[in-house]
């Protein structure tokens, strides 16, 4: 995740500098290190039982279950390996009917230092929520998103990073927390205000936690990218286990 606000593409010589520096300070909320591999895991995730309701997401308690919009077809959820806990597992659910389908699980990271239910910046720490999805972009050019795909290489980490994490945000998804739906994700608007963080992403792995975004394999954003459709609702709910079931 990017936890802070993202650069502009430059639109003149004399503005570089600037922007670099900006895209300098709002890179340094996900840190981490290169994309990684991963596979896809068939476990991790809550399975779902014969006796379990397969109108309801898995794993997820009523309070979060309320918060998923009716027209919601698609969910992505993110099951946090425990509170304070860099791993987790992202499934993806498509709902047919009334009933919640199993389509797609991959091994993933959340915030360094776990999950929060009141998430600030720089606490390392990924939100508990339900958040819709609107937009997505990256370094590379469109892998044939749903979503609205915002290409710029401002996007790109710096390389005072080490190598491994130059390509953390080749593909990015973001997720709806303190920012403007319909604009890039390098739209650095907060309506909550700074101190709630923002920039926060679904987005490559780089082998570790970040400081707030969800990262997984290259190969799993490209296929989110072109799955996740803006027409089915698509949303994202995440936490730890625990915090999920409650």
């Amino acid at each position: 995740m990017r936890d802070s606000a993202h650069g502009v593409i430059p639109r003149t010589t004399t503005a570089a500098a600037a922007v670099c520096a900006l895209a300098l300070a709002t890179l340094t909320a996900c840190g981490g290190s290169g994309a990684g591999g991963g596979h896809d895991a068939k476990s991790g995730a809550p399975a779902a039982r014969p006796s379990a309701d397969p109108t309801r997401i898995p794993g997820v308690g009523d309070r979060l279950q309320r918060r998923i919009p009716a027209a919601t077809r698609q969910v992505i959820a993110v099951y946090g390996d425990g509170k304070d806990a860099p791993g987790a597992t992202v499934v993806l659910y498509d709902r047919r009917g009334s009933v919640w389908e199993r389509v797609r699980s991959w091994p993933a990271h959340n915030g360094k230092s776990g999950w929060t239910l009141d998430h600030h910046e720089g606490d390392n720490r990924t939100p508990v929520g339900v958040f819709t999805l609107s937009d997505a972009g990256g370094v590379l050019p469109d892998p044939g998103a749903k979503l609205p795909y915002s290409r710029s290489a401002s996007f790109a980490a710096p390389h005072t990073w080490g190598k491994s994490a130059w390509h953390d945000f080749d593909y990015v998804i973001a997720i709806d927390y303190n920012r403007v739906k319909g604009t890039s994700p390098n739209d650095p608007t907060r309506p909550q205000g700074e101190k709630k963080g923002g920039s926060i992403w679904l987005h490559m792995d780089h082998g570790s936690g970040t400081s707030a975004c969800v990262t997984l394999s290259r190969p799993a954003m490209e296929y989110l990218l072109r799955t996740i459709d803006p027409a089915r609702h698509p949303v994202v709910v995440m936490g730890d286990k625990a915090d999920l079931l409650a």
